[in-house]
């Protein structure tokens, strides 16, 4: 059941930066602004994707097992008759 539940996360945060990307309504603030001309961006989006990329380990251990799965099936295949 965990191991299921942890694949919620990554979409979740993808889901959720998507919708603050979308619905912000109010000015962006800026980042590094003594620089100059700072870059701007809405601190809730930066927040939910890197909290997106940062639980993708469940989905490349998912992806990685299918695809030696996958491989075995394949090399399997070669030796039946």
């Amino acid at each position: 059941m965990a191991d299921w539940l942890s694949l919620a996360a990554a979409p979740t945060f993808a889901f959720m930066a998507l919708a603050s990307g979308v619905l912000s309504t109010g000015a962006p603030e800026p980042l590094c602004t003594t620089a100059g001309q700072g870059m701007t961006m809405n601190p809730m989006l930066l927040m939910y994707v890197l909290m997106s990329v940062f639980h993708l380990a469940p989905w490349l251990r998912l992806l990685d097992r299918w695809r030696i799965g996958r491989r075995l099936m394949t090399a399997a295949e070669r030796y039946l008759p």
